[in-house]
């Protein structure tokens, strides 16, 4: 699963999104094992970061269970069942603070290639 949590993080690094945090729940939810969050600049941009998630797991035979917030942008949700992706807007993410309800869970050490 590491694999796949970092290429999505590598997916939203590379589409300039920003702010990158991944979660291991997996000792705590019955819901997921992960949970990513990142953000976007604009709701263009958060859509544009979500639509290329999915084309990458897409091309990788993953299927979002369910995906909410495409039409409006602010927050989008995609679950994939063990990973569950949340992509903010700035402000909205310093309003609904999913670190802090998570806080108890270990931070992923990601590993986002950088270009130079």
């Amino acid at each position: 699963m590491d694999k796949i949590i970092n290429k999505i993080a590598q997916v939203i690094y590379d589409k300039k999104g920003s702010n990158i945090t991944a979660l291991d729940v997996s000792g705590y939810s019955t819901i997921c094992d992960c949970i990513l969050i990142a953000e976007g600049n604009v709701d263009r941009h958060v859509i544009a970061i979500a639509n290329a998630i999915q084309d990458e797991l897409r091309a990788e035979g993953f299927r979002p269970h369910r995906v909410e917030g495409l039409s409006v942008g602010d927050w989008v949700v995609l679950d994939y069942s063990q990973i569950i992706i949340h992509l903010f807007m700035p402000g909205l993410r310093d309003i609904y603070q999913l670190e802090k309800l998570w806080s108890f869970a270990t931070i992923y050490d990601l590993k986002i290639e950088v270009a130079v």
